[in-house]
């Protein structure tokens, strides 16, 4: 029997062709960090997301569609990107169930904005429109090489995996955190200002980041260490909840 934590990915989905997909960036650095990367159904059943998490001993939450302003309580700017609301309603459940279960998640890209305006706090639209004099954040094709730097908040659990106090980071994205939410803390920012990782206090693991450690881990130590942090997590989850199921049996 494996001792490898399996770990649960929600779906990119393709609408226009009717269909659920994966970048291959994800599920690699899963298997490369010790983990059994799985991609996720769009159920939304409340007795079936249970058993599903039942199987699971982590959560990523990747990249893709805008976060719809609903979740955060605002209108829909003319800038907001396409919006998935199946998705938005998956995601709302497994993080609410996941949370109360302590199970270890990590938000990318997309992940980062959904923890934020899941736990009441407020996004950027888009980032060219609402901060004009910004950083440019959508870098073009290669994804894998750096585009900016972030600066790392030492007190974070982001910095022992880091290794520095700085990092050179890929970038590809248009929303961002505004407003962070109460629960959370900030594990990193770009140098003008935008949030670029947040961290929950006193959970086993729930860290997001905005930029792509899933197109960069193979030629970046720190984007690899951050899938071996997350799946360390998970095999702690996985060995805890092991033998919880082993007490119950017995």
């Amino acid at each position: 029997m494996s001792t490898k934590p399996v770990i649960g990915i929600t779906p990119l989905v393709d609408e226009a062709r009717d269909s659920y997909w994966m970048l291959p960036g994800y599920m690699e650095g899963i298997t490369a960090a010790g983990g059994i990367p799985v991609m996720l159904p769009l159920v939304h059943d409340a007795e079936d997301l249970p058993v599903l998490l039942g199987k699971l001993d982590g959560l990523l939450f990747a990249g893709g569609h805008d976060v719809s302003p609903a979740l955060y309580q605002e209108p829909v700017s003319d800038l907001c990107g396409a919006v998935c609301h199946e998705r938005d309603l998956l995601e709302r459940r497994l993080f609410q169930l996941a949370l109360a279960a302590d199970m270890p998640l990590f938000g990318i890209c997309r992940g980062i904005q959904l923890f934020n305006a899941l736990l009441g706090g407020k996004l950027v639209q888009d980032l060219p429109a609402e901060t004009p004099g910004g950083l440019p954040h959508q870098q073009k094709p290669p994804y894998d090489i750096p585009f900016h730097a972030v600066t790392i908040a030492e007190s974070s659990p982001l910095y022992p995996i880091a290794g520095s106090a700085r990092l050179q980071v890929n970038s590809y994205h248009h929303q961002a955190v505004r407003i962070k939410a109460p629960a959370l803390e900030v594990s990193a920012t770009a140098d003008d200002g935008i949030i670029e990782g947040l961290y929950m206090p006193g959970k086993r693991f729930v860290q997001a980041v905005q930029w792509h450690p899933e197109f960069s881990f193979r030629s970046d130590p720190a984007s690899l260490r951050l899938f071996q942090a997350f799946v360390a997590a998970c095999s702690e989850y996985h060995s805890n909840h092991i033998n919880v199921s082993e007490a119950t049996l017995h």
